[in-house]
């Protein structure tokens, strides 16, 4: 049996040097070592840890209003659809960076399997050290060490853009996910508004949520609810994201002023606060048509 903070939920790890990890609750035995954070290493891809730090430093703490918005929808689908017994759920965050979703989960799933994971090993290391008590992989998603049928829900958060084989990607998601079980997808939104801002970033594309939507049913998963995030801003949003398309051939540093700008112009706006409330009240109702990102839920059949 291995424990997770204060749980006891039966996980089977990837091995590790032909050894099979057992989870101590703050950290991996692996043979005679205790490991904070499972690494199978991983290959290039559009992130690295020089953009962690500097969206770290201008996004801050988690507290911009499209990401606290993002972050409460993928808490709010997990909490209506993983139906298995809340002392045996695993969910799995792809991407964990900062780490402000897996503490979020943590309070809401206190007795499941909470699992965080990145390719980029800066942010694992820093989160090893504020929450020990949290089992942490690096993998790229490509190669996914984690055994089929093996985790209750999937959570992607603005990870896809990031990778060249996105189709490979979601086939993995899809593949490591039980039957019934659910794959929280979120992708900016619009392929035409791809500015200086992704190309710093280092998006490989922006999404149309029918192609979003096919992607993942091409992975075999069943589609159960799309929408966007960010309808209310979109007119500003794509009138600014078209002003910055003429910097897509800009020096770095001029591109990365404009990132700057654009993080803390729309974190610090009111108006982006009052739109995401009222957006989130009315998404029970509404399936947003255009928005700065793209929702999909899915399930594996």
């Amino acid at each position: 049996m291995m424990h997770a903070h204060h749980c006891m939920v039966e996980f089977e790890w990837p091995l590790v040097d032909g050894d099979r990890p057992i989870w101590t609750g703050r950290g991996f035995q692996v043979g005679a070592r205790l490991l904070p954070i499972l690494d199978f290493g991983a290959g290039e891809s559009g992130w690295a840890e020089d953009l962690t730090q500097f969206h770290e430093e201008i996004a801050g703490d988690g507290e911009h209003p499209i990401d606290l918005a993002s972050r409460r929808h993928a808490r709010r689908v997990l909490r209506r659809r993983v139906r298995t017994n809340p002392a045996e759920t695993v969910i799995l965050e792809i991407g964990s960076a900062s780490g402000f979703l897996v503490r979020e989960l943590i309070s809401d799933w206190s007795s499941g399997l909470i699992i965080g994971s990145d390719y980029i090993a800066g942010p694992l290391r820093r989160l090893a050290t504020d929450i020990p008590h949290v089992p942490l992989l690096r993998f790229d998603l490509i190669k996914c060490p984690l055994a089929s049928e093996s985790v209750d829900a999937v959570v992607m958060l603005n990870v896809l853009e990031h990778i060249h084989d996105d189709v490979a990607a979601v086939g993995q998601a899809a593949r490591v996910l039980k039957r019934g079980g659910t794959l929280v997808i979120e992708v900016p939104s619009g392929p035409h508004l791809y500015d200086a801002y992704d190309k710093f970033l280092r998006h490989y594309r922006r999404y149309r949520l029918t192609d979003l939507c096919r992607l993942v049913e091409s992975a075999g998963l069943r589609v159960v609810d799309r929408s966007h995030l960010g309808f209310l801003v979109y007119p500003a949003f794509a009138f600014a994201k078209r002003r910055n398309q003429r910097a897509l051939e800009a020096s770095e540093s001029v591109q990365r002023a404009i990132v700057s700008r654009n993080i803390v112009k729309s974190r610090t706006t009111p108006l982006l606060k009052w739109a995401a409330a009222a957006e989130e009240a009315l998404a029970a109702w509404v399936r947003y048509p255009v928005g700065i990102r793209c929702l999909v839920v899915a399930e594996k059949p």
